[in-house]
């Protein structure tokens, strides 16, 4: 069975029939708002019990258009088939939700008393949408937060080592729902997932702390940690976890476990030992995986490593 936070392969169709489309649904379960020029909102009630749970994602809107489940926002089918509320924020291009409407539209949220009508609020969030996150559940004091490969801020004053992303350099990281750090402290819990091993990630989460942070190491997953769950297969435990609060360390690092048996985690350990030029680890690690495999890319780094071995040895 297909994963149901995994993008279906749709065809495509005009990116105004789609926001026609989020429009319609929106009318008929909630609302669908343009929030400025760059931005897009839809908020669909959910059902039943269910429905006093809200689950706020942020994505980019040009990836999703490309991949979409259903032209829904990220995890529609995920979260709506639960019977949880959503709202789907979604940029179109890459924006870190720098934006006055933006912020004015969570302040209105918040006037309104929007998120008081709700249980449970949950702020999701990978990257861009991760920032996006930390600094909009300010607006939902008690909240949840999921921040999976967060940037704290992108100022060229705090942050001048992150090199990643120069197309949002220009825009403002002060003001209103600016710093991740200063705007999660009134959060109930803050689930922050990064790779100890990427060094601006590792940076950016370092400047996350406080009582209610809890994080957690990805080791060896890089950057894009979810796509990884995806094909690990585990990343609804994860959300769901961290939703009913049930997500510890004890418990994320049993779901862990999976990885081991992942392509995509195999090569990217394979990528990181040889860039250590370890051939005695890369020789018993290569032999672990094609036990379980065929691997020609192991295979030859098997035999690399087992000639540098043998060249070892005759040198001593």
């Amino acid at each position: 069975m297909a994963d149901d936070l995994t993008p279906s392969q749709e065809p495509r169709v005009s990116k105004g029939d789609w926001r026609a489309e989020l429009a319609h649904v929106g009318e008929q379960r909630g609302f669908y708002e343009e929030i400025g020029a760059e931005h897009t909102g839809l908020f669909v009630r959910g059902e039943g019990a269910g429905a006093k749970t809200l689950i706020v994602t942020f994505e980019n809107l040009d990836h999703v258009f490309e991949g979409a489940d259903d032209r829904m926002p990220w995890g529609y089918d995920f979260v709506t088939s639960r019977g949880w509320s959503m709202l789907g924020m979604m940029a179109h291009g890459w924006t870190w939700y720098r934006d006055e409407h933006v912020f004015d539209f969570f302040d209105r949220l918040q006037a309104e008393g929007f998120f008081e009508q709700f249980d449970n609020v949950v702020f999701y969030g990978a990257s861009m949408g991760g920032y996006a996150a930390s600094v909009f559940c300010a607006a939902a004091p008690g909240s949840t937060a999921i921040l999976l490969s967060p940037q704290a801020t992108l100022s060229r004053d705090v942050a001048p080592w992150e090199t990643r992303y120069r197309k949002a350099w220009a825009r403002s990281y002060s003001g209103r729902y600016a710093y991740g750090p200063d705007q999660v402290e009134n959060a109930n819990r803050v689930h922050l997932f990064y790779d100890p091993r990427e060094p601006l990630d590792a940076m950016h989460a370092a400047l996350f702390r406080g009582h209610n942070i809890t994080k957690y190491y990805c080791r060896f997953m890089g950057h894009r940690i979810a796509s990884l769950w995806m094909r690990m297969g585990v990343l609804k435990q994860v959300v769901m976890g961290c939703v009913d609060g049930t997500m510890n360390r004890q418990m994320f690092y049993k779901l862990m476990r999976a990885r081991l048996l992942t392509v995509r985690y195999q090569q990217e350990m394979l990528r990181r030992l040889q860039k250590l030029d370890r051939p005695w680890l890369i020789a018993n690690y290569t032999r672990a995986v094609l036990n379980t495999r065929r691997g020609p890319k192991f295979r030859r780094a098997l035999a690399k490593a087992e000639a540098q071995l043998t060249a070892q040895k005759r040198g001593k």
